[in-house]
């Protein structure tokens, strides 16, 4: 008889005797579903997976199997293979589930329901009453989310919306149900490399089961992260004062933490302590950064080690994108509904950042889902001040980033789909669309499809009274910054911490950019860079932390070694003084200069004019 079988491979037909064992079942189709062994098959009678076959040695026919009849398979978590080397798999029941973030952990601990109040108007009850228009309602209810103006559920609720079929709901802190596979799954638009149709590797053939699918762009429903929060608005002062003395752009990267977001159920807010800023070629339309170099991994990793000792992780990324306009004062409003919010190559380096840092997920097959990685413009508004606009590209985007399907255009609204060659394989791409008659269109995406199919636009806020963790009296000039003369020198160092108690020297390791430079040093040892940490991380016991650092035998040899050196031994920076510069807000000793000819405003990285060319002096 032949048995239908329906895998995440497709429909299954298996040819059996009616008295052959569930076993010799489950081996026919382990050599289809490329699963390793016969066992680590579930075979259960419903798509839920509530009726699970496990009698092995019993026949077919007294399992009541008959010839046509349908089953549904699917490989163990467990046991399935992992796709990348060293990927974490969750598994059902007792295994061992991903480390997750902990603002995950906590929101898993939640029901996420949203409480009401009894109405008024509607509500016919006593107090101690309930009824269907105050009775909680679930953190995706649609009604709730338009009314509140959400235009993106936040991840937590879209979780609890896909579990909600497998009648999973409240707190799902617990250990993942044996009977319930992962309910999440990222896309994924590469060839299948493991196909086990019988056929030769991509790229001499391909079959059904290891052609990627279609993709079919639309608006993603879910966010990772539903607001992104600066600590203190020094924290964009300080890079935008770099935009105002050199005209030219400037990268940084995020450093922060995740938390709760009280304004979206279930809500996640990535909390910005802290921008670094990495080695980089500026100019006044854009910046350069080698992110695949040996240098920059050092930086990031140094950057990241001195985050993790303040209890922080990298977050995001920020960049400007800032034009004076004629206007004194004023920049130039080009991102909008009828321009671009990101280009192109912002949106595909934004996927390629979200696939470095990607966001660990017990309820997803792979062990993680999409990323919480944040991308950051600072750019002109209508008004024509300078303004934070806060994104993420969706996990499609992402996808499509890791197969190479996209590439972008010189059209910065537009997005160009990759043409097949070699091993790239690219299958078809389509996206959705209202025509002039209000009726919805389905267009093929090549060669290029709008960038907004991609972007999850997040909100963003400061607080009222400034309270970030890093609030040193007096700056340390920020890394990178040496063509504006503001360069991290020893010297510099010397002047910032010399004569420094306790208390001052407590103050002063308030600064992200300072413990970088001292890590960086490879002076202090581990247990010392962690008493300047402690600074940040408990700024209760800041003044103990700062006295058991100056006791320490590493801060002794380093103020040794600035004792006994002379400021040109030390890198003195040439005509002007690091530390003042630093302890007025990394004001630079650059500024701009007016061409005597045509009267344009100069960057001071240039000797002769943008505008019209001509010498500085001439």
């Amino acid at each position: 008889m032949i048995v239908r079988v329906r895998a995440p491979e497709g429909m299954l037909r298996v040819e059996v005797g009616v008295d052959d064992t569930l076993a010799r079942l489950l081996e026919r189709l382990a050599q289809t579903m490329n699963a390793p062994a016969a066992d680590a098959i579930l075979l259960t009678r419903d798509a839920a997976g509530r009726e699970l076959l496990a009698e092995f040695d019993r026949s077919l026919a007294a399992l009541g199997l008959k010839h046509g009849d349908m089953l549904f398979a699917r490989v163990a978590p467990s046991a399935r293979p992992s796709e990348e080397p060293g990927a974490a798999r969750p598994g059902a029941g007792g295994d061992a589930p991903p480390a997750q973030d902990p603002v995950d952990a906590a929101l898993e601990r939640d029901d996420g329901l949203i409480r009401r109040g009894r109405d008024a108007t509607m509500c016919k009850h006593g107090a101690n009453g309930m009824c269907e228009y105050c009775a909680p309602i679930e953190p995706y209810d649609a009604a709730y989310l338009a009314d509140k103006g959400i235009k993106h559920m936040s991840f937590h609720a879209h979780l609890r919306k896909t579990l909600a079929a497998h009648k999973i709901r409240g707190d799902i802190s617990g250990a993942l149900p044996a009977n319930v596979p992962p309910p999440l799954d990222e896309p994924d638009y590469r060839v299948r490399a493991s196909c086990g149709g019988g056929h030769a590797p991509w790229p001499e053939a391909i079959c059904s089961k290891c052609q990627p699918p279609a993709v079919m762009l639309q608006r993603q429903p879910f966010r990772m992260v539903d607001n992104v929060k600066f600590a203190s608005p020094d924290v964009v002062d300080r890079l935008v004062a770099f935009w105002r003395a050199t005209r030219c752009q400037r990268f940084g990267l995020l450093y922060g933490r995740y938390d709760r977001s009280p304004d979206v159920p279930l809500g996640i807010k990535a909390v910005v302590e802290a921008i670094y800023e990495p080695a980089q070629a500026w100019e006044p339309d854009g910046v350069r950064v080698d992110l695949e170099s040996d240098a920059f991994a050092r930086e990031a990793a140094r950057a990241d080690a001195a985050a993790a000792a303040c209890g922080m992780r990298p977050v995001g990324m920020i960049f400007t994108d800032l034009t004076p306009a004629a206007d004194a004062g004023k920049v130039l409003f080009r991102r909008h509904a009828d321009s671009y919010f990101l280009t192109s190559l912002e949106c595909r380096l934004a996927a390629h950042m979200q696939l470095r840092h990607p966001s660990p997920c017990r309820w997803a097959r792979g062990g993680r889902f999409a990323s919480k990685f944040v991308t950051c413009c600072v750019s002109g508004n209508s008004d024509g001040d300078v303004e934070v606009s806060a994104w993420q590209v969706s996990a499609s985007a992402m996808a499509m980033v890791a197969a190479d399907l996209v590439v972008p255009s010189n059209a910065p609204a537009k997005m160009c789909v990759q043409e097949a060659a070699g091993a790239r394989y690219v299958p078809d791409v389509f996206y959705r669309y209202t025509n002039e008659y209000n009726l919805p269109v389905t267009a093929n995406a090549k060669p290029a499809f709008p960038v907004e199919y991609l972007l999850v636009n997040l909100t963003h806020g400061f607080p009222l009274a400034a309270a970030g963790a890093f609030a040193s009296p007096a700056p340390f000039p920020i890394e990178n910054r040496e063509h504006a003369q503001q360069p991290q020198t020893l010297a510099a160092l010397k002047r910032h911490i010399e004569g420094a108690g306790p208390e001052r020297l407590a103050g002063l390791l308030a600064d992200f950019h300072l413990l970088v430079y001292l890590l960086g040093l490879d002076i202090l040892a581990p247990p010392e860079i962690d008493a300047a940490a402690r600074v940040v991380r408990e700024p209760a016991a800041a003044v103990d932390a700062a006295r058991e650092l100056l006791e320490s035998g590493g801060w002794q040899t380093l103020l040794l070694m600035l004792r006994e050196s002379s400021d040109g031994d030390l890198g003195a920076p040439a005509g002007g003084d690091a530390g003042a510069a630093g302890a007025a807000g990394a004001a630079p000793a650059a500024t701009s200069w007016a061409c005597r000819h045509c009267t344009y405003e100069n960057s001071p990285a240039h000797d002769s004019c943008e505008m019209c060319a001509l010498p500085r002096d001439g």
